[in-house]
C-alpha cells in the first residue's frame, strides 16, 4: 500500500491565544506557524509526493499551499471534507483553561469514546470519518500510483490523534496518550498485513524547550499550541564554538 505523512497544519493566532478555534473562519497561521509549515515543507521536500490532501479550513490550506510549492514536481492538490477539525459545537471559540472546568473535561481526557460536545459531534464520529478517509485516500492513490507512493495529508491534532490511534491498534479511549504538535509529521504505511505507524509526532529544530523536563499537563482539546520556542522562552541552545 502507500505510505501517508499526516502533517498537522503550523500554529495559529487561536492555538498561541488558547482558544479552541474548531472550524471557526478567520483562523491563520501565524508568524511562528508559517515558519513551521515552511520547515515540514522542506523537509518533504527531498519525497516526491503524488498528493497533498487537505482539511478544508484556512490554516490546514496555507500549509498545503507550502507543501506544494516546496515540491519539484506537481503533486496533486485536493481538498477533503472528512479529515477536517472536530465539530465541537458550543465548545468552539472558547478559552481552553475556562473549558478545563466543565465537567465534560474530564470524559474527554479519560473516556473520549463516550465524549459529545454540545451542538457539536462526538469524538467517535469525528474518528469513524477521518480513518475511513484516510484509508480510502490511500488505497486510490496506491491503486493509481503502486505501492510506492507516498502522499501527504493535512489535518488537525485531534483527528491527527484518532488516525494513528486507530493504526496502531489503540482504543479511541488512549488517543490522549498521543502528542501531535502543530507543525509535526506523522507517517503510516498500510500494509498488507497490518498498519505500520513508522514515526509520530516529528517536529524537525530547536528542543531547547525540552530542558527543564515536561509538565504533567492533561492533553488540551483540540491538540493546543504545541511548545515554547527558544525565542518565546527566552532559553537558546548554548553556542558550539
Amino acid at each position: 500500500m502507500a505510505t501517508v505523512i499526516l502533517v498537522r497544519h503550523g500554529r495559529t493566532n487561536a492555538n498561541a491565544d488558547g482558544i479552541l478555534a474548531g472550524r471557526a473562519s478567520q483562523v491563520h497561521l501565524d508568524a511562528s506557524g508559517c515558519e513551521q509549515a515552511t520547515r515540514v515543507a522542506e523537509q518533504l521536500a527531498v519525497v516526491p509526493l503524488v498528493a497533498v490532501v487537505s482539511s478544508p479550513l484556512e490554516r490546514c490550506r496555507q500549509t498545503s499551499q507550502i507543501i506544494v510549492e516546496h515540491q519539484a514536481g506537481a503533486p496533486r492538490s485536493e481538498i477533503e471534507p472528512a479529515i477536517t477539525e472536530c465539530d465541537y459545537g458550543q465548545w468552539q471559540g472558547r478559552r481552553l483553561n475556562e473549558l478545563a472546568k466543565e465537567s465534560l473535561w474530564s470524559l474527554v481526557q479519560h473516556q473520549p469514546s463516550a465524549a459529545v460536545f454540545p451542538g457539536g459531534e462526538s469524538l467517535a464520529a469525528m474518528q469513524a470519518r477521518s480513518v475511513a478517509a484516510i484509508r480510502r485516500l490511500d488505497a486510490a492513490l496506491e491503486a493509481e500510483h503502486g505501492p510506492g507512493a507516498v502522499w501527504a495529508a493535512v489535518s488537525h491534532g485531534d483527528p491527527i490523534k484518532s488516525v494513528l490511534a486507530d493504526a496502531l491498534g489503540m482504543h479511541l479511549d488512549l488517543f490522549q496518550r498521543l502528542t501531535v504538535d502543530p507543525g509535526s509529521i506523522s507517517i503510516i504505511h498500510y500494509g498488507q498485513q497490518r498498519p505500520q505507524v513508522i514515526r509520530v509526532d516529528m517536529v524537525p529544530g530547536d528542543l531547547s524547550w525540552l530542558r527543564n523536563g515536561l509538565p504533567g499537563t492533561e492533553e488540551e482539546v483540540g491538540g493546543g499550541a504545541g511548545p515554547q520556542t527558544a525565542v518565546e522562552t527566552g532559553v537558546h541552545a548554548p553556542r558550539i564554538h
